[in-house]
């Protein structure tokens, strides 16, 4: 595991905004400008939570920004409330709940649509704004005469009345929301993210609540935006109306695109170069109105050659700069290149516990039963009338050719599609219809035929996603807790990594696995949440021999002490590890039997092996 240097970007940020001062100046910033790179910089900490972490773009960041520094400007400047600090506060609650209750609506879609509720919800506050509520707003005047920012302690009552001591007073609170957004990224929720961001189904399957935390980090970044706006209302003396613009939202979009997504620092570069470029094609090129053209021009040359940004493009350099870079060459005999090597069929396990337990402590009789199971597709029969039961500690095999309705029956198992008729009882639980989340959390989980892993993290953050899921439950608030202090979280990775042989690559990015390796880590995961059932589709698919053999001794070795149910073509394979076989055909339970007697039975030569009785025999 990557050394660990504890608050090593918190001093170095500290370093630079106490330098930034003596040294912009001299690059051509002005006071005011730094000012606002601060107060933007802010902003684009809670939309990169919110965009670079979790994958939602939103446009309706100017909602909140103008409705939390709207309702600060209100209070200092229409009622007789003086503390600035506590008006932005308030205004950042205010902003919190109206980004919960847009929240509950917003995040119902994904996707495209997900962003076109936001435009529309920007649109929409800007009209309220402008005109039902101008009495309190002021419309198009804003609302003048919000005072500087002042700090009252009792015995003294500090104003930063001037642009230097304001940004002592902005850049302290640009510091605290950077070591808030660290501290989040940092804790299980801020790993949750990523992995809602990179595959948010898969994240769900593993036994999180994935819209509970889109919804946390939806809130997150508008309490982020409204802090930001009561700043800006404090640092100019007046609230305009231009916060709840549609076009700010756009360039809270694109100086976190300048400035590198999933960074937390490129928003606060974004906001620098945009802010020093419009100030730059204005005051000294005299461009006029033709400056949004030439900086719509320079933004898609940033967004076309730097594709990680502004801090990509640093990073980038720095690995070139220390030859750290991943186009580095290694040596021919390094711990990678053997990492990748094939797993020795004889290769040691080391046995991870099962930490789930039935509810009723049984270790024997059915742990899962089917009755009736159906599922239709409009006229398509998918599954019709299935009964199926399996023991504990059995390993049952299932069968059929292509359209058999495999992969539906292992879906409705595992509660990702609801049945359309049947019933479904799993350790004596009726979980029919329960949702997928739900299902993992009890002990129900299957590896999937397709690979479906988190390719932008490493493999211990994958597995550390998967494991979560069994430490810590569905949902859990702990934003700022590490993730070391997890209890039982690191013995589990460990443990699990060992068990499908992936100890050695534990930090090497998914991106960078030999296939044989991903197939490996997609059990793993599986593995990680300690089912009580482990469900494998086709977990030999697209293996070479010699790495189905070692992959049928990897999973004999898993399935001590556990109960499987395996889904294979590979049926030598299948017949060699499985203790009972049941047969799908169109749908339908065809027959079920021992491996020998399902070599030999009749109907399954005639109906999946196209009555080539002779061979059948032979194998």
């Amino acid at each position: 595991m990557p050394r660990q240097r504890p608050f090593l970007v918190e001093s170095l940020t500290l370093i630079a905004l106490i330098a930034a001062p003596f040294v912009l100046p001299h690059l051509g910033f002005t006071p005011t400008t730094i000012n606002r790179i601060l107060i933007w910089g802010l902003v684009g900490i809670g939309f990169d939570l919110l965009f670079g972490y979790t994958g939602l773009l939103s446009f309706g960041q100017s909602a909140f920004f103008g409705s939390g520094g709207m309702f600060a400007a209100y209070l200092l400047t229409q009622t007789s409330f003086t503390n600035t600090v506590a008006a932005v506060i308030l205004g950042t609650i205010v902003a919190g709940v109206i980004g919960y209750l847009i929240g509950l609506i917003a995040l119902r879609r994904t996707g495209i649509y997900f962003a076109m509720i936001t435009v529309a919800i920007a649109e929409v506050f800007f009209f309220v704004e402008f005109n039902p509520l101008s009495e309190y707003t002021g419309g198009e005047n804003g609302l003048p005469g919000v005072p500087t920012p002042n700090l009252n302690l009792g015995f003294t009552n500090i104003q930063f009345d001037s642009n230097w001591s304001m940004y002592v007073f902005f850049a302290f609170w640009y510091f605290v929301g950077l070591v808030v957004a660290l501290r989040i990224v940092r804790s299980p929720v801020g790993l949750l993210l990523r992995a809602i961001r990179d595959n948010p189904l898969r994240a769900e399957a593993l036994g999180h609540n994935i819209h509970g935390y889109k919804l946390v980090v939806f809130v997150v970044a508008a309490m982020y935006a409204g802090f930001a706006g009561g700043l800006l209302g404090l640092m100019q003396g007046f609230m305009p109306p231009d916060a709840f613009m549609f076009a700010t939202s756009g360039e809270i979009v694109m100086q976190t695109a300048i400035g590198g997504a999933g960074t937390l620092f490129g928003p606060l570069l974004g906001a620098a170069a945009w802010l020093y470029l419009s100030d730059f094609f204005q005051t000294t090129l005299h461009l006029g109105a033709t400056w949004k053209l030439v900086l719509g021009i320079v933004f898609v040359l940033l967004v076309c050659f730097l594709r990680r940004g502004l801090v990509g493009g640093i990073v980038d350099l720095y690995h070139l700069a220390t030859r750290r870079g991943k186009v580095a060459e290694r040596p021919a005999d390094t711990a990678p290149a053997a990492a990748a090597s094939p797993v020795p069929a004889h290769a040691t396990v080391v046995a991870m516990p099962a930490r789930r337990r039935s509810a009723a402590g049984r270790s024997s009789g059915p742990i899962v039963q089917v009755t009736g199971l159906t599922k239709r597709y409009g006229g398509l029969v998918a599954n019709s009338d299935i009964d199926f039961t399996v023991d504990h500690g059995e390993l049952r095999g299932i069968i059929g050719p292509n359209g058999a309705g495999k992969s539906t029956f292992f879906k409705m198992l595992t509660c990702e599609v609801p049945p359309t008729a049947g019933k479904i009882v799993f350790e004596g639980r009726d979980i029919t219809g329960m949702g997928v989340a739900d299902a993992c959390q009890l002990g129900l989980t299957k590896s999937y035929q397709i690979n479906q892993l988190f390719e932008r993290l490493t493999v211990r953050q994958n597995l550390r996603i998967a494991a979560l899921g069994e430490t810590r439950g569905k949902f859990r608030l702990d934003l700022f807790k590490s993730l070391p202090k997890v209890a039982g979280l690191d013995a589990q990775v460990e443990g699990t990594a060992a068990l499908v042989h992936l100890t050695a690559r534990l930090d090497t990015p998914v991106s960078e696995l030999a296939y044989g390796e991903k197939r490996r880590l997609e059990i793993g995961l599986a593995l990680a949440t300690s089912p009580s059932l482990l469900l494998l589709d086709e977990p030999l698919a697209g293996m070479s021999p010699q790495e189905r053999v070692e992959t049928v001794a990897l999973l004999k070795s898993i399935a001590v002490g556990r109960t499987m149910i395996v889904i294979d073509h590979d049926m030598d394979s299948l017949f060699e590890l499985v203790e009972k076989i049941t047969v799908l055909q169109e749908g339908r339970v065809l027959v079920e039997g021992t491996p020998e007697e399902i070599k030999t039975n009749a109907k399954v030569q005639e109906a999946y092996l196209g009555g080539i009785h002779e061979e059948v025999a032979v194998a």
